[in-house]
């Protein structure tokens, strides 16, 4: 029996955890944890079973996690809502592109919620405002698992508390 040469098996094991993974997410065996920043009152539901701590949110206190492939990371995080921002003007100090190139935009009086797709990756935010804090999260996975993915964003984004406050 000869032995596989050593690129084709970093292949076929990528190619495997690529596999279990989009199986996980299909599959409905997600174990669910919830992550909370005590000092802001945020909490949020995420799939544990497909994301590990991998270090700070690039803004504002909370976690960032990764799945173990590197192809999807969550960010969740908080910070202080000193000038009593809105959604509206969160977003409009905040944006850094054109609003016609998201793919979904949503803006209500307490959260927003907007998507985009750049170069086969879907970028999720959502952000719930309260007079206190602003508590968010950030989810970008491959666009080519958008319909496995759905779920998992939903409960994300539904998770996210507090609304008010």
């Amino acid at each position: 029996m000869r032995a596989r040469p050593l690129p084709e098996m970093i292949f076929v094991f990528v190619l495997l955890l690529h596999n279990s993974a989009y199986a996980q997410l299909r599959g409905g065996s997600t174990e669910w944890r919830t992550f909370e920043v005590p000092e802001f009152g945020t909490r949020v539901q995420f799939p544990a079973s497909i994301f590990a701590p991998a270090g700070k949110p690039e803004r504002g206190s909370g976690q960032r996690f990764e799945r173990a492939d590197g192809r999807a990371a969550l960010s969740v995080y908080s910070r202080p809502n000193d000038t009593g921002e809105n959604p509206a003007t969160y977003l409009r100090h905040n944006l850094r592109m054109d609003r016609s190139s998201l793919d979904y935009y949503r803006v209500a009086q307490s959260f927003f919620a907007i998507s985009s797709e750049r170069k086969g990756v879907i970028l999720y935010s959502r952000c719930n405002f309260s007079r206190r804090a602003i508590h968010c999260f950030d989810l970008s996975y491959p666009q080519e698992e958008k319909r496995a993915w759905d779920a998992v964003v939903t409960r994300i984004s539904l998770s996210l508390r507090p609304l008010e406050g």
